[in-house]
């Protein structure tokens, strides 16, 4: 099943089956966005794994990383074009610090 995926004009958003998302911000290095994205494909197997083994601690503990990375990646918090470049460095390099410290 392929579902159809748009943009909004501005770039900000994609929509999916009707629903908007926040896109990642642009200005992420390919190296940030790698690191980010590792970490919530990471933290999502944890809340499945978590999930399927009735660990409640375990899957809230997951779904930290799952936010912290999504916040990273600017899908979550502060939307990046309210945000200066200082600010943006500072969102991911805060989440990159406490998914790999």
């Amino acid at each position: 099943m392929t579902r159809e995926v748009e943009r909004t004009d501005d770039g900000r958003f994609v929509v999916v089956d009707g629903r908007r998302w926040r896109t990642a911000d642009p200005a992420l290095p390919d190296d940030v966005r790698a690191r980010l994205l590792h970490h919530l494909g990471v933290a999502r197997s944890g809340v499945r794994t978590a999930g399927r083994a009735g660990d409640e601690a375990a899957v809230a503990a997951a779904r930290v990383r799952v936010q912290l990375a999504k916040t990273g990646l600017g899908e979550r918090g502060t939307a990046w074009w309210d945000q200066d470049d200082d600010a943006r460095r500072a969102r991911w390099e805060a989440a990159l610090r406490a998914l790999e410290g």
